[in-house]
């Protein structure tokens, strides 16, 4: 039976310094990391791009870098995306679960007991929120980034997919459940709400919350969901309301549904919520789920690239791809009689809102689709694996972006990251698990929270009905 404990502070403490980090990806570990094909498939994809989240979590405080090979700091939101890989790599065998529940269990310690407070240096968060980046040597706030909203509500989702799957009976997977509820009941939502009725992005301890809202369509739907479910801080039942009324509804390259430009917007809240038959009142007017939604969307995405109304290099039904991502340079270069404005990392997309496009392509944006459109998603990322493999494909999967129009230094020619992203590997990771087995979708609705914020926004059918 399942249970929840309120592990608030003075109850059981672990140390931090009795964090370990579960072993790299080493045969003598047990890890089923090693391989030795260069053949596609979908199984290899998740092998590899597990590996990101097994080699480069930190020793001492097990949270997920935001990039690698090149370590800047960790970030939140792929500590967030890590716990859930854990999840996946044990039922893909990949990792024992024993080693899944050590590591995991040594994450929320530190999230746990890692400092908060309102000091803008020293502190790894406030409120129950975290900042969006932590230092790797000491998990506390990176220069000043912001406490942020999102990136502490994809982090929850991670921790409570946690909380649903280490359903043992031992002291491991005792302690992550009480944890885990304990850091989603800790984060005070309410806080960050404003007198307009709707949540910040975040806050600087220097000059307070972030006048940008989280309203209309795009990645927040977890964020409003995970707040509106809390039993402790719950945000108003009026919220959801509220954030959908700047929705743009309109007819993309054929495709009518709710707009946004960006995939990761249609991704990072299904990666957790099944959105498969159940509808708010908005959808239910539509007469469409979120989900087939986010299928329009990525067909409208792979039309406009197919399109190609710039004439970028490479694009075709096979090659396409539009998402925030790396990219080769920043600065205006000449293509044919126009310029282009080339960018490093940016929210690339396209939509009826705007078009953002400069030739770079992303596997994220593709593999992160998988669940919703399996017919093209799938062969694209095939096309993308065999046709790149030695400059796109490495031991953690697919490189974060590419650009088959210009080089990194603005001539004409390819470019190819050196780096892949946390939150870009774990859509391909997570949703690619999501369409073989409903893995992830099935252990949140589970989740009591996510059923009551389900419910307090309006959503009702399918599963939710049944429940």
């Amino acid at each position: 039976m399942r249970f929840f404990i309120s592990f608030m502070a003075g109850a059981v403490m672990v140390l931090l310094g009795t964090c370990k980090q579960a072993p790299k990806s080493d045969p003598d570990t047990g890890a089923n990391l090693v391989t030795d094909t260069t053949t596609f498939s979908l199984d290899e994809v998740q092998r590899r791009t597990f590996r990101y989240f097994w080699d480069f979590t930190d020793d001492r405080h097990a949270q997920t870098l935001d990039r690698a090979p090149n370590r800047t700091f960790s970030s939140v939101a792929a500590t967030g995306f890590g716990l859930t890989s854990y999840i996946v790599g044990a039922e893909r065998s990949f990792i024992s679960r024993q080693q899944a529940a050590e590591r995991t269990l040594s994450c929320l310690n530190a999230l746990w007991t890692l400092p908060q407070g309102n000091s803008p240096t020293g502190v790894a968060g406030y409120r129950g929120f975290f900042y969006h980046f932590l230092t790797l040597d000491s998990a506390r706030r990176f220069k000043q980034v912001e406490l942020s909203t999102i990136d502490t509500g994809l982090l929850m989702a991670g921790v409570i997919s946690a909380m649903e799957y280490f359903d043992g009976d031992n002291e491991t997977e005792r302690q992550i459940r009480a944890l885990a509820d304990s850091l989603y009941q800790r984060v005070e939502w309410d806080w960050a709400m404003q007198d307009d009725g709707l949540m910040s992005m975040g806050w600087h301890p220097e000059r307070g919350f972030i006048p940008a809202r989280w309203d209309g369509y795009n990645e927040a739907m977890v964020l409003l969901i995970l707040a509106l479910g809390s039993p402790t801080h719950p945000i108003p039942e009026n919220s959801w309301g509220k954030w959908l009324e700047p929705y743009e509804w309109a007819s993309y390259y054929g495709q009518e549904h709710v707009n946004f430009s960006p995939l990761f917007g249609h991704q990072y809240s299904q990666m957790y919520i099944d959105f498969r038959g159940i509808q708010d009142a908005y959808m239910r007017e539509k007469g469409l789920d979120y989900f087939e939604n986010s299928r329009r969307a990525t067909f409208a995405n792979q039309a406009y690239c197919m399109d190609n109304p710039t004439g970028f290099g490479g694009y075709d039904s096979l090659t396409w791809g539009l998402t925030a991502c790396d990219g080769p340079f920043n600065g205006k270069v000449a293509l044919r009689d126009d310029s282009v404005q080339v960018h490093t990392y940016w929210a690339r997309g396209a939509s009826s809102i705007h078009v953002r496009d400069d030739g770079t392509l992303a596997p994220t944006a593709v593999g992160g689709s998988v669940p919703f459109a399996p017919e093209i998603c799938i062969p694209t990322l095939e096309n993308l694996w065999t046709a790149h493999y030695d400059s796109l494909i490495g031991p953690y999967g697919f490189r974060d972006a590419f650009n088959l129009t210009f080089s990194q230094d603005g001539r004409p020619g390819n470019w190819f990251d050196d780096d892949y992203l946390g939150i870009d590997q774990g859509p391909i990771l997570i949703q690619i698990e999501n369409h073989r087995s409903e893995l992830i979708w099935n252990l949140m609705k589970q989740s009591p929270y996510v059923i009551q914020g389900l419910k307090k926004a309006g959503f009702t059918g399918g599963w939710l009905d049944k429940l």
